[in-house]
């Protein structure tokens, strides 16, 4: 039997507030694999961002374990985590965090610049991606001359461009409107098809969230619940 992808065991995180520690994750057991699509959702302060960056190494929790491709994460240094996120797990946020100066086409490259991949082949796979978000032909175009959801696309290309095997989005249509919203999530199950990338995102968007094959719903820092979606087709 194939291990998840992720495996989460009576994970904690606390932070000092004031003085105060507040407890924002109370033990937390999940797992996920390889090839799902998750959404995640609860209240604001529910522990969904922060759960998905201890998962994603952004953050470290205050005790339990995290396993990824089998291999513990809370035993590793801060260079094994930061080789281990640029090359294995892709995010993409609310706020799109590209860099203006560069084009679309220099900002999707960005990743295996910093991986020092060939030129030729970071040039072929960033074109690639961008065409399978339907940026073709906005390629020499800067953020500022792009529309939002075309933003979001860029920084979608960005985060799949080095084919991680676990994408996180952190709200990714919550600046957008309907339209467009609906256009990025369909991305989303494109690509889970294709390549068979494990996704979860964290939302406020019932719609997109009720669409997901798996629901996991937080609430003061445990998982309230854990089931399908209602809206599948």
């Amino acid at each position: 039997m194939t291990e998840p992808l992720v495996v989460v065991s009576k994970l904690h995180k606390v932070y000092q507030h004031m003085g105060q520690p507040l407890e924002v994750l109370r033990g937390i057991d999940l797992s996920i694999d390889a090839g799902e699509m998750v959404s995640l959702i609860g209240k604001s302060g529910a522990g969904k961002s922060t759960l998905m960056h201890c998962v994603g190494t952004l953050d470290v929790p205050t005790k339990g374990s995290i396993k990824f491709e089998g291999v513990e994460l809370t035993t590793l240094s801060s260079a094994q985590l930061a080789e281990r996120r640029n090359r294995s797990i892709g995010f993409v946020f609310q706020f799109h965090h590209l860099l203006p100066e560069f084009t679309a086409l220099e900002n999707v490259m960005m990743p295996g610049l910093i991986q020092g991949m060939n030129k030729r082949d970071n040039l072929a796979r960033a074109e690639a991606i961008l065409e399978t978000v339907g940026l073709q032909h906005r390629l020499d175009h800067r953020p500022g001359e792009l529309s939002g959801g075309e933003q979001q696309r860029v920084a979608l290309a960005r985060a799949l461009v080095l084919e991680p095997k676990l994408l996180l989005a952190d709200e990714p249509t919550g600046n957008l409107d309907t339209a467009t919203s609906d256009s990025i999530h369909e991305l989303f199950f494109d690509i889970n098809r294709k390549h068979g990338t494990t996704i979860v995102i964290v939302t406020h968007n019932p719609a997109l969230a009720e669409s997901m094959p798996r629901i996991i719903s937080l609430r003061d820092g445990v998982i309230e619940s854990d089931r399908k979606g209602t809206l599948l087709s």
